[in-house]
């Protein structure tokens, strides 16, 4: 190359690599990442839980021998309908016979010998005025006068009692209701307090639910609870929390809450299925989200909220209040009209820019 081209080629040289650093100096335009996005509003009509359960009765009669005995007749079935004062079961009354043939022995021997204690301290009070017997064995009479004389009332008394246990040997209903169980059949031998029959009282239903542990103070606040059926969804029956367990259960964990149907009719029946309907108080302040819009990078509840000017966006801790179905309540963090990224949340970093699309 001659030596009077070079000095040209070089500025032309410095020039390109001028050119070419600038442009490599100016930073690219970023992509906008697509996202679901929802425009945040009170959520006053979704607050509440639904609980499904079992109609039971009010009130349950555990009934069974007051003495025991091998069962004669069962003359009641499962489903029976009973009056008070029916019989239920009747226990073989050959002992209960033989032990008051016994008693009643027990009460004539007993007569007998008070009555010769009787004659005896009669006689030895007479002898001794004649100075005939010694004033010790006037006492030793009237001892044993006393001694029988309680014998005899220890015996009436025991009598009294086996008397009361013939009658016991039939065994009958306290309340007028329905048979639900029988825990003992004919020939079976059953000891005194044993359970051999249950029987749902009439009158007041109940719902009997399992509620999470998380959830209680929910039922606790409900501002109404309504019960439906499942054989009839059309009506609805309102409820009362009468009792809620204090301790959880074992295996579950659950709590068991016991619901007063209130109104109940013929159409609520023993054993049908129910659903608990409990709403809880409206609050203005309750925002409802997907679970999708919920980020958790460090165990706090962020969401991602859209800048409408910028379009860029930025993480905001909320509280929630609880879960619901699919999603969840937030009850501190968000105001209305603010737009939160409901989808790839875990792909989003703070000031990145979003092209948002309805939530479907």
């Amino acid at each position: 190359m001659s030596r009077f081209v070079r000095p040209l080629l070089l500025p032309a040289a410095l020039a390109l690599a001028l050119v070419a650093c600038s442009r490599a100096a100016t930073p690219t335009e970023e992509d906008a990442r697509p996202v679901r996005a929802l425009r945040v509003g009170a959520a006053e009509d979704t607050a509440g839980a639904t609980y499904s359960g079992e109609i039971r009765a009010r009130r349950e009669a555990a009934l069974g021998f007051m003495v025991g005995g091998r069962i004669q007749q069962r003359a009641i079935e499962i489903g029976d309908t009973v009056e008070k004062g029916a019989v239920l079961f009747r226990l073989d009354p050959t002992d209960a016979a033989l032990n008051a043939n016994a008693s009643r022995s027990q009460v004539a021997s007993a007569r007998s010998q008070y009555e010769q204690a009787k004659a005896d301290y009669a006689r030895f009070s007479q002898l001794s005025g004649m100075q005939y017997v010694s004033r010790s064995e006037l006492d030793k009479a009237r001892m044993n006068l006393q001694t029988a004389q309680e014998a005899l009332r220890a015996a009436e008394a025991n009598n009294g009692v086996v008397a009361n246990q013939a009658s016991y040997t039939t065994l009958r209903s306290t309340v007028a209701g329905v048979v639900t169980s029988l825990e003992a059949e004919s020939g079976q031998v059953v000891s005194a307090g044993q359970v051999v029959a249950r029987i749902a009282e009439d009158g007041e239903r109940e719902l009997l639910v399992s509620v999470p542990e998380s959830r209680i103070n929910e039922l606790r606040a409900a501002r109404n609870l309504s019960v439906e059926l499942w054989a009839d969804p059309s009506h609805r029956y309102p409820g009362r929390l009468r009792e809620l367990s204090p301790d959880a259960d074992s295996v579950t964990r659950t709590y068991t809450a016991k619901i007063s149907v209130l109104g109940a009719d013929d159409a609520v029946r023993l054993g049908m299925t129910a659903k608990l309907h409990v709403a809880l108080p409206a609050s203005g302040t309750l925002r409802r989200l997907p679970l999708t819009a919920i980020y958790d990078p460090d165990g706090k509840s962020y969401v991602w909220v859209v800048d409408p000017k910028t379009q860029r966006v930025a993480m905001r801790q909320v509280e929630l209040a609880h879960a619901q179905d699919d999603g969840v309540l937030v009850s501190r963090g968000l105001r209305d009209g603010e737009v939160v990224v409901t989808a790839g949340v875990h792909m989003l970093h703070a000031g990145q820019k979003v092209r948002t699309t309805p939530a479907s």
